[in-house]
């Protein structure tokens, strides 16, 4: 197991093999498909982001409501290939990381091994489980998405596998 923090580092990055089982500590923002439409829009209507995403790590997640003594509710990861029509822009604008599940398009592969960043697959179908590795939440933006609103989690020891790393690549061959 390696274990990284966020902000990530282009050392840290480069280091990573697809397969290398991840602790991931840090901070790191949630985004779906409506989130990344209008941070794509921003960019392209040069708007300033609410987000910084130089160095930065989008979760493909829409955490289930918050249960009564809990810091999140089930935090599963999403299908990943809903955000590649948006997922090149952003790299090009310093995103560094995505965690999701599944397979990628050929044009977001190209763009990680580009940007020199890592996509990570995060467990799918243990939500549940995983929310104990969340440690805070905060809303940062577009809270009218509810769910999928843009949200800062801070993780400690967040298990993923690197599904594409930054020389291309990738546990699917």
């Amino acid at each position: 197991m390696k274990k990284i923090t966020t902000p990530l580092k282009e050392a840290d990055i480069l280091s990573l093999r697809m397969g290398d089982e991840v602790l991931l500590s840090g901070e790191i923002y949630t985004a779906r498909d409506q989130a990344h439409k209008r941070l794509v829009e921003a960019v392209k209507g040069r708007k300033r982001l609410p987000i910084d995403l130089r160095s930065a790590i989008i979760y493909y997640c829409g955490p289930a409501k918050t249960p009564k003594g809990k810091i999140i509710g089930s935090c599963g990861p999403t299908t990943s290939r809903r955000m590649d029509i948006f997922t090149p822009l952003l790299l090009k604008k310093g995103l560094k990381g995505m965690i999701g599940k599944g397979t990628r398009s050929k044009e977001v592969r190209q763009a990680i091994r580009k940007y020199k960043a890592v996509y990570f697959l995060a467990p799918a179908g243990c939500g549940a489980l995983i929310s104990k590795y969340v440690k805070a939440l905060k809303v940062i933006a577009y809270q009218d998405l509810g769910p999928e609103s843009i949200t800062r989690l801070k993780v400690k020891d967040f298990p993923l596998i690197v599904g594409i790393d930054a020389k291309g690549g990738s546990i699917y061959g």
